[in-house]
């Protein structure tokens, strides 16, 4: 193509050279048409020198081939440190070599026009311009050493705004996909220990960095426009390739991502990689928002004079950093699925997403669509592995089959389950994205009818709804497995209420709605109902006023007494189960002592009063006492 160009340029000198000297016997009609050719490409400016004796010509050429000479044998060949000065003494010096150049080339331009040439000056000529070439190659390369600008991470880390979100999660196994459980005896709201993720960085704003001193974006475009216009812009493109690409290898380097094989990746354990992964997501956003448009800008300024070496040049330059972001997201992709991955796998599915249009702008030619293919393909693999990893843990919670915890407490299996959940609300956009293309939703109508407008539910409301109801499920066959059906109305009515409470405290309320919430505390207060009369029931028997024949005769004291030592053998019995029980909720905790002091203490205080005489009743006005603290100290203990 490069080769085109220059024919084309010599059809059009030597048009306008036999234009003008049919034109020279008029010199008024020469003069007027070498100043309108002049005004449409100032190469025709030189026309007349075509026309010229060979006097003028042999003494520019000799004069410009002296001054290439001159720097040849010790002048710009010895600036080898890269803190050197690109030009010899002065920028004076700079302009009359770039001026020498400028005349070798000119002429040259006319001996290939000319038909009737000196080989020997053609010879000198095309001499003298290869080794100005040469030497502008070189003083390319200097330049664009010694002016880069180093990567400045503290200023881009500054500039990155970090939103934290977490939960805290057990840490106990249960089976191997649930391998981040914690056991932890305090309230996870208090947001103390446990796993924490911490959502990708976003810019808080634009920022941009200088990758060349400004100051030297002219020198190096002189160079590039004289190595293109001679036919040397294969040797400046790739000195600037060259360099170019060290430079962002560099900054990968400085930004945490490493040169790893698919193998490798794979074979880091999950603390590390996951620390990877972050730093790959932060990478990604500063090498395509800001490296990247800074090597286009660049490159638009350096090789502004030709579309090709400036297209050629940016995607020789760029695409390898490019790939290697991307083969870390491939390995990723291929990896082994686990649960705790699946939202960093999300992160770098939104940031891959994120940066598309932007890669898409820049790679523009045919070799740039290449690498946005590539970009696609690691975009839909991350996808593909996000919904793979979710249906893996779907499958996870209805499958798993640990015990019910000793009292009736919260299980881990829900802190962790609905701390997942509230989390992958934050990616309801790409997951509502994904979802569809996913297995299909197996949900009851039953299930649709507990929530608002449950026939339009998005794709994640629909999963989410699934999720929880398989979470339900559950806990309903681990409560079960308890002997005691008290201790199993306590252990649901901890575990559905902690569900609802997640859920209104979130974004969860508003995927699943207010009737869900309705549904489900109407359910917890049926649990609370049937935990009264399972555990409290039989010490209600002992207080009744069946069997009494009224008066005091002794078979009726005897029962009465009877009466009381059961009932206190009952209450004893509950004291010493319910004492190892825990309602980790403080309204639901009062409210359940609120309702056993409804529930007992009057039908104590009834029995006593209708079957004793008032001094007995005062002799168990003391017993009455000791009931009522004793089953506050019971309730306390929850």
């Amino acid at each position: 193509m490069m080769a085109a160009t220059v024919d084309g340029q010599d059809r059009v000198l030597a048009t306008a050279q036999q234009i003008v000297k049919s034109l020279n016997i008029n010199t008024k009609a020469t003069e007027d048409m070498i100043m309108i050719l002049s005004s449409f490409d100032n190469r025709l400016s030189n026309i007349t020198d075509l026309m010229d004796g060979g006097e003028d010509f042999d003494h520019r050429f000799e004069t410009a081939e002296k001054v290439i000479l001159r720097r040849d044998s010790g002048g710009l060949g010895e600036n080898s440190s890269r803190n050197s000065s690109p030009w010899e003494e002065s920028s004076t010096d700079a302009s009359e070599y770039l001026e020498a150049v400028d005349t070798i080339i000119k002429l040259t331009e006319e001996l290939n026009i000319k038909s009737d040439c000196d080989n020997e000056i053609m010879d000198r000529a095309e001499n003298a311009l290869q080794l100005a070439m040469l030497k502008l190659e070189d003083e390319f390369l200097h330049i664009l050493i010694r002016n880069t600008v180093p990567l400045d991470v503290d200023r881009l880390y500054g500039s990155i705004r970090k939103g934290s979100l977490s939960f805290t999660a057990n840490e106990i196994e249960i089976e191997d996909d649930f391998d981040s459980y914690r056991e932890d005896d305090d309230d996870d709201d208090n947001e103390g220990s446990g796993y924490h993720h911490e959502r990708g960085p976003s810019f808080g704003g634009d920022v941009f960095v200088d990758l060349v001193q400004s100051d030297a974006i002219n020198e190096l475009k002189a160079v590039a426009d004289r190595m293109i216009r001679s036919g040397y812009e294969k040797e400046c493109c790739q000195a600037y390739c060259n360099v170019r690409r060290d430079v962002l290898d560099e900054c990968l380097s400085i930004l945490g991502v490493e040169k790893l094989s698919i193998e490798e990746v794979q074979r880091i354990e999950w603390k590390i990689l996951d620390e990877k992964m972050k730093k790959w997501i932060q990478a990604v956003k500063i090498v395509v928002k800001i490296l990247l448009f800074g090597e286009k800008l660049l490159c638009e300024q350096i090789f502004s004079e030709s579309e090709l070496i400036k297209e050629i040049s940016f995607v020789e330059t760029t695409k390898g950093c490019v790939m290697q972001l991307l083969n870390f997201g491939e390995a990723v992709v291929i990896g082994q699925r686990s649960s705790e991955k699946l939202f960093r796998i999300l992160d770098m599915y939104d940031v891959v997403a994120d940066v598309l249009p932007d890669l898409e702008a820049l790679f523009t030619d045919e070799s740039g669509e290449l690498v946005c293919n590539e970009v696609k393909a690691v975009l839909s693999g991350l996808g593909e592995a996000a919904i793979g990893t979710f249906v893996e843990f779907e499958n996870a919670v209805k499958g798993e089959n640990s015990r019910a915890l000793q009292g009736g407490e919260i299980h881990p299996l829900t802190r962790y389950v609905m701390n997942y959940i509230k989390l992958l609300v934050d990616y309801s956009d790409s997951l509502n994205t994904l979802l569809p293309h996913s297995q299909d939703y197996d949900l009851k109508s039953k299930e649709l009818d507990d929530v608002d407008s449950g026939d339009t539910l998005s794709p994640i409301s629909c999963r989410l709804l699934s999720l929880i109801t398989s979470l339900e499920a559950n806990l309903e066959e681990k409560s079960r497995l308890y002997d005691d059906n008290a201790l199993r109305y306590i252990f649901l009515m901890n575990n559905i209420l902690y569900i609802v409470q997640k859920v209104k405290d979130s974004e969860l309320r508003n995927l699943l709605g207010d009737r869900w919430i309705r549904k489900h505390s109407g359910q917890i207060r049926q649990w609370h109902t049937s935990y009264l009369r399972s555990a409290w029931g039989k010490a209600l028997l002992c207080l009744k006023d069946e069997g009494f024949g009224g008066g005091s005769s002794s078979a009726s004291k005897l029962l009465l007494k009877e009466r009381f030592k059961n009932f206190n053998a009952c209450f004893e019995e509950i004291y010493r189960i319910q004492a190892l029980w825990r309602v980790p909720d403080d309204q639901l905790r009062e409210e359940l002592r609120i309702s056993i002091s409804e529930k007992v203490l009057p039908a104590y205080r009834a029995f006593v009063g209708s079957m004793l005489d008032p001094i007995t009743c005062n002799l168990c006005h003391h017993g009455m006492i000791y009931l009522m603290v004793s089953l506050l100290y019971v309730m306390l203990d929850f």
